[in-house]
């Protein structure tokens, strides 16, 4: 499972059901750019904080992962609109 949030609206998917969020999300959205801002980790666990700019405005974006062996797994994703 993978929560999504999009300004403050919060849902757990499934892979392939989160594959699909995200993907209209973004064909939505029309993506300029990405840019991070900050990473961190803490034992088997790493986030990310960036700024995605689109043609909507701007998204302060966070990304949860875990840690498995050499592969690291999305938890959660926040977009949380900061411009318009």
């Amino acid at each position: 499972m993978v929560e999504i949030s999009i300004n403050e609206k919060s849902h757990g998917y499934s892979k392939s059901q989160a594959e699909m969020v995200l993907r209209d999300f973004f064909s939505n959205k029309g993506v300029k750019t990405f840019k991070v801002t900050h990473r961190g980790n803490s034992n088997d666990s790493e986030y990310c904080v960036g700024s995605l700019t689109t043609e909507n405005g701007e998204y302060r974006t966070t990304i949860f992962m875990k840690v498995r062996g050499d592969k690291k797994l999305i938890n959660s994703l926040i977009f949380d609109m900061t411009t318009r």
